[in-house]
């Protein structure tokens, strides 16, 4: 049975990438193939860049308004066509459908707050800084930007970059996961019917040799990536090399303590959310839990029971919540995981390999998994899994709790479930993950706030989305002046 072949978008024209080289894109429940990718070439990025480049010479004198129009009717577009959206991305991803829906809201959210750019790009001015002399801070942008996206949000991801660069004046070509190109081409779909000027908005598919011609490209002026922490740091490392703007957010191995006075009852819904959505494969998924004191045994069995119920199926299902993992590879590298915790004497309480999930017998699943007894030196307490997979750490103290998680080298996010203030306020002030969730177990900031870790999470300078990201995508030129 043919597929279709997922083209690149490149100066308001759908083309066919000259590579021989191809990738499969699946549909994680089924195991089926269901589209076929071409892995692009440096010479697509050539193009891309190059329409990119010309479109700025006239997008940057588009008043910032009219910009942002654009970015109003896209909104009202993409609420339009919500739900298409949201099935091709759960078609070729997996997750649950409702967890798409709130993906694709995010995306739309950041839309609507680029649009809040006659306010967050204005830039300052005294006058009188000596006799006579005024001074003027401008913003301008710089030129063609980058984004280099992972595969778990699919829809979202881009757009934590793509409305900020685009109405600041800039331009920008996207590279979306291999893996799962067909939302994206949604989305761009729906952005040539709004009628962006050609070369405004451009779209390379690939890998490797994508990735690594966008870092060399001297006409691209910075870059932003979100995936895993080796990834990050070479990505940070080659823009540095070529003098480019980066953001680059890596991995994480987020923790969530939970104190002896914490309402299970309450939390519970939120902690199986925290670990299970998206099936682990969250850079704000929990990944380590640690009960405190004398709510372990507690804490460990109330959890494990809600664990049970948690029902897997297909992403498309309305009563599925949790679906499969993204390809059968990453399946096989999740349960190594699970073996080798097993291997280091963790007590497996809840064994998620071997599921059968009716109707599906080729789906890429993995149950939900549960280690108890887990010492802060295993591999599964210290590596990210990006899967459905617990650690249980006990911790006798707060102070155990802070070392745990400051000595993982990540820093991407922490929470706690306490009914103490004092508690969060000591746990929010001492550790060093850059996102706190108190009786939250999904850290995940608003459109208008920054969104991005620290340590081993986070390389580069300025996070995603927020205020701080017009910064990211301007350069601030001031004049000082003097007329006589």
């Amino acid at each position: 049975m043919s597929v279709p072949l997922i083209k690149n978008y490149i100066d308001g024209e759908w083309a066919k990438s000259d590579s021989t080289v191809f990738g499969d894109v699946y549909n994680p429940a089924r195991g089926e193939k269901i589209a076929a990718v071409a892995y692009g070439t440096a010479a697509d990025v050539d193009r891309a860049v190059a329409a990119a480049k010309e479109a700025f010479t006239f997008w940057r004198e588009t008043p910032p308004l009219t910009r942002a129009r654009y970015l109003f009717r896209l909104k009202e577009a993409f609420e339009e066509n919500f739900e298409d959206i949201a099935e091709v991305l759960t078609t070729e991803h997996g997750k649950a459908i409702d967890e798409a829906r709130g993906e694709v809201r995010r995306m739309i959210e950041n839309v609507e707050h680029a649009t809040g750019v006659t306010t967050l790009m204005c830039g300052y001015t005294l006058e009188d800084i000596a006799k006579n002399i005024d001074c003027y801070g401008h913003r301008q942008p710089l030129g063609v930007f980058g984004c280099i996206a992972p595969y778990n949000f699919p829809a979202m991801v881009p757009w934590w970059f793509l409305p900020y660069a685009v109405v600041t004046g800039n331009t920008f070509v996207l590279k979306p996961s291999e893996q799962v190109p067909m939302t994206q081409t949604k989305i761009m779909e729906i952005v040539d019917e709004v009628g962006f000027p050609e070369g405004v908005i451009n779209m390379v598919h690939g890998s490797k040799d994508v990735v690594n011609a966008m870092l060399a490209h001297p006409d691209i002026e910075g870059i932003s990536f979100v995936g895993s922490t080796p990834t990050a740091r070479h990505i940070y490392r080659e823009c540095g090399n070529t003098g480019k703007r980066v953001q680059a957010l890596g991995g994480a191995k987020n923790i969530v303590a939970v104190m002896s006075d914490a309402d299970l009852e309450q939390g519970m819904p939120s902690l199986l959310t925290s670990f299970f959505g998206c099936t682990g494969q969250r850079c704000l998924s929990g990944s380590v839990l640690v009960p405190v004191g004398d709510a372990a045994d507690r804490v460990v069995e109330q959890f494990a029971a809600a664990a049970k119920t948690v029902s897997i199926g297909d992403g498309i299902d309305e009563q599925t919540f949790m679906g499969p993992l993204i390809s059968n590879a990453h399946r096989e590298r999740v349960l190594g995981y699970i073996a080798k915790g097993i291997e280091e004497g963790a007590n497996l309480i809840l064994d998620g390999r071997g599921i059968e999930v009716d109707g599906y017998p080729n789906g890429f699943f993995v149950g939900p998994t549960v280690f108890d007894n887990v010492t802060p030196d295993m591999t599964i307490a210290r590596e990210e899994i990006f899967g459905p997979v617990v650690s249980i750490v006990r911790a006798p103290d707060m102070d155990a709790v802070v070392d745990l998680i400051n000595s993982r080298g990540f820093a991407n996010a922490a929470c706690i479930y306490t009914a103490s203030g004092a508690v969060a306020r000591e746990f929010k002030y001492r550790v060093k993950p850059a996102m706190i969730g108190v009786n939250i177990g999904i850290a995940a900031p608003m459109s208008f706030f920054p969104f991005g870790g620290a340590g081993n999470s986070m390389f580069g300078d300025i996070k995603g989305h927020g205020q701080e990201i017009f910064q990211f995508y301007t350069d601030m030129k001031v004049v000082i002046e003097r007329w006589y």
